[in-house]
């Protein structure tokens, strides 16, 4: 496990492949509130305990993306870090997450393609024992720092 590189990010020739970073985020009634107000997404069953009491998930469960964010926390900020720009991502959901929930944020280099400055990540989110949801990132890393002032 790596932790956040002290420049802010690690540049490509830096990563290899089997670098892995986490982050661990409790997800709470603010937090899905606040995702509701950013992406306009105020489906009930996020929203709406009565409502989400009648679905197949009994209650209400953290929207799909706000799991996936977490993630892209990581990337952002400890692997690669600053300076990476997200190029895809894909995902798929196994779970669902819920208010109380401490969601484990993984993503590990799976693949370092020098030429074009690009990485792939294998980025996981796990709560307890479970995979809620696993996916891909294709992200473009710098070549180098800019120096500093």
């Amino acid at each position: 496990m790596i932790e956040a590189h002290p420049s802010g990010g690690y540049i490509l020739e830096e990563l290899s492949v089997g670098m892995t970073a986490e982050k661990r985020v409790t997800v709470t009634e603010a937090r899905i509130s606040q995702f509701a107000q950013a992406s306009d997404d105020f489906n009930p069953v996020h929203m709406d305990e009565a409502f989400a009491s009648k679905t197949a998930y009994r209650g209400r469960i953290a929207h799909g993306l706000l799991s996936a964010s977490f993630g892209s926390a990581v990337v952002g900020t400890i692997l690669p870090g600053a300076g990476a720009i997200y190029l895809s991502q894909t995902l798929t959901f196994h779970k669902p997450v819920r208010i109380g929930d401490v969601a484990v944020s993984r993503v590990t280099v799976a693949t370092v393609d020098e030429a074009a400055a690009r990485i792939v990540l294998r980025c996981e989110v796990h709560v307890g024992d479970e995979l809620v949801m696993d996916g891909e990132a294709t992200v473009r890393v710098p070549r180098r720092r800019k120096p500093a002032k």
